[in-house]
């Protein structure tokens, strides 16, 4: 058996185990009505459901769904029909929900996107719309690191094998002319799998010398002493790549496209708002915040976050091909057919309505 298909083999083997832990060990909340979101008098339900469900993660690169909440915007589209809510940690977890049909639409990192779509066939989810960029650091400890260069022979956390960060510190590793074993993680530079819970302490007790991580993670090893080596938007054409998308279950955009559509208004009015108040914006994320988590960011972490997250309708599509790409070279994914992973039917319809200009699926839409 050739070794790159035993890597995938064991990869695939792999990254099964998270889904399962994660789903046994309850990670994934159970979904809540938005009771804080008051149904206006007289509304009328959307597609005749009595709810909708809606997944996300409790970080600030999923601030469109944690403002959407916090200031409404789900509940007052959906009308009567109620918003209800799953808050994740980790792709795998989100994957399966939606799968089951425990949740309808959800926000989730390109990676998982990408193998929920691949693994299934393409039968299984469509991206609908994006939702932000940016927000990913490779953060060191200053002490043993000073350059580039002196990341070699060091060890290096990344959130989970074979996840966006993973890859994403796999392929600059060898675009630096270092070699590391995908599956090991041994090799020229170490990689060191560590969940973003974790890696935090892991930093300050020594045993990893840095990490490539989104935020908060990064802001919180800077408070922790670390310092900002490189920002992955550097590596990107104008400083953008996908870290965030919106999907939605293929069987549930067929049979409920008013109740998506309403969704995605409530995600461009929450862009829109986080644009033009990005205090009041960062204020309601990080209450979102302390209401799943059970204690907001402190201001020494938010505000850095905060400030290299960039929201966005557009899914940057042609970065998610790039993002495949990757993987492909470092190992861990055969080559994808990634053809009708986008429908951007609905989002667009909202744009225009808005105003706004129509987003592109790079070749990766929907016939």
């Amino acid at each position: 058996m050739p070794a790159s298909t035993a890597l995938r083999r064991t990869l695939a083997a792999l990254t099964a185990l998270p889904l399962l832990t994660l789903a046994a060990c309850g990670y994934g909340s159970q979904a809540k009505t938005d009771d804080t979101a008051k149904i206006a008098a007289g509304a009328k339900k959307t597609d005749g459901l009595g709810s909708v469900r809606i997944g996300y993660f409790g970080n600030l690169t999923h601030a469109t769904a944690l403002v959407g909440r916090e200031q409404g915007l789900f509940q007052k589209e959906l009308g009567a029909t109620k918003a209800q809510y799953a808050v994740f940690n980790a792709g795998p977890s989100e994957i399966e929900a939606l799968n089951s049909g425990s949740i309808d639409i959800g926000w989730l990192g390109p990676s998982p996107a990408i193998n929920g779509y691949t693994k299934s066939a393409g039968k299984d989810l469509k991206i609908i719309g994006g939702s932000a960029s940016g927000g990913v650091k490779l953060v060191v400890n200053p002490k043993k690191i000073s350059s580039l260069k002196d990341v070699r022979g060091k060890r290096i956390a990344t959130p989970q094998l074979g996840n966006t960060q993973d890859v994403a510190f796999l392929n600059w590793a060898a675009e630096q002319g270092w070699k590391v074993d995908a599956q090991t993680g041994k090799g020229d530079v170490t990689v060191v799998r560590s969940d973003n819970k974790v890696t935090p302490d892991a930093f300050r007790s020594g045993s990893v010398d840095g990490a490539w991580v989104p935020e908060p993670t990064a802001s919180r090893l800077v408070a922790e002493g670390g310092k900002v080596l490189l920002d992955e938007a550097s590596l990107w054409p104008d400083k953008k790549f996908v870290i965030t998308n919106i999907v939605v279950r293929q069987g549930f955009l067929k049979e409920h496209p008013k109740a998506v559509e309403a969704v995605l208004r409530a995600s461009v009015e929450a862009n829109k708002w986080i644009n033009a108040n990005p205090e009041k914006a960062k204020a309601a994320a990080n209450k979102q915040l302390g209401v799943d988590s059970g204690k907001p960011l402190s201001a020494d972490i938010l505000d850095p976050a905060w400030q290299s997250i960039r929201v966005t309708d557009d899914p940057l599509a042609a970065t998610l091909r790039t993002e495949a790409d990757h993987a492909v070279k470092s190992g861990l994914l055969d080559e994808p057919d990634l053809s009708g992973i986008y429908d951007l039917t609905l989002l667009n319809k909202v744009l225009k309505a808005d105003g706004a200009k129509p987003v592109d699926a790079a070749g990766l839409g929907s016939d």
